[in-house]
């Protein structure tokens, strides 16, 4: 994914006066902009567009902006930034542990959201970069009956299902799969997702723990793969093999 003139950015939010803002700031920065003003909308969006990035009004009118990221960060890994009201801290926490990459606060001004907007999609791409330089072809895994498929980033269920990893969680679970026992500090986790610009809003590396644990572990709240090291950090307890 190049940051190029072809890129569109999906805008979500029911207020026409936000869209009508946004639609003029992107399309000034040669974006391709869709509109959404409702989940609905968004959904039909996404099934038949290629969408570079989303910006995602919280609340929705009636509806619920963190069900929507949710159900689109278990299928994709578009990127998301929430729009936020200045009281919606508590919803802010949990976009982002969610799976969002960035929020803006409203009222916001547009050079920052451009920017912002900017830096999500430069991981991406850097991100993306980054396994296709390190990761060898043919390199396969299996944990507790997982499959991981370096060359295909795929990851596997016992049950034969494809689990639908970000970027980001697919990196952090070849971390782990590459360093089993090993206990890993935050520091070091985040040193080694390179590519990732880590900010303070990222919250440290809990959050994107956190999503991992809820895809691949039985019951996220007892881990039994990805165990926490209290005051250090994290280590992987799964017996990995290499295919």
């Amino acid at each position: 994914m190049s940051q190029t003139s072809s890129q569109q950015i999906l805008i979500v939010d029911d207020e026409p006066e936000i869209r009508a803002l946004l639609r003029a700031g992107f399309e000034a920065e040669e974006f391709g902009v869709l509109e959404a003003g409702n989940s609905a909308e968004a959904e039909a969006h996404l099934a038949s567009q290629q969408v570079a990035l989303m910006t995602l009004d919280l609340k929705l009118g009636g509806e619920d902006g963190l069900k929507l990221a949710r159900d689109l960060r278990a299928r994709r890994n578009t990127p998301i930034i929430m729009i936020t009201g200045k009281g919606d801290a508590i919803d802010r926490i949990v976009g982002l542990e969610l799976g969002a990459d960035d929020y803006i606060a409203k009222p916001f001004v547009m050079r920052e959201v451009v920017a912002r907007v900017r830096a999500v999609l430069r991981r991406y791409v850097n991100a993306e970069s980054e396994v296709a330089i390190s990761a060898p072809d043919g390199r396969r895994f299996s944990f507790d009956g997982w499959a991981l498929d370096v060359a295909r980033r795929e990851a596997v269920d016992p049950a034969g299902a494809v689990c639908a990893l970000t970027t980001a969680e697919f990196n952090l679970l070849l971390i782990f799969i590459e360093r089993p026992g090993r206990v890993l500090s935050r520091d070091e986790l985040m040193d080694l997702l390179k590519g990732h610009d880590w900010t303070p809003m990222d919250r440290s590396i809990d959050g994107l723990v956190a999503r991992l644990r809820r895809k691949i572990e039985p019951e996220s709240e007892r881990p039994q793969l990805i165990k926490t090291v209290r005051g250090v950090g994290y280590a992987f307890a799964g017996v990995v093999k290499r295919l």
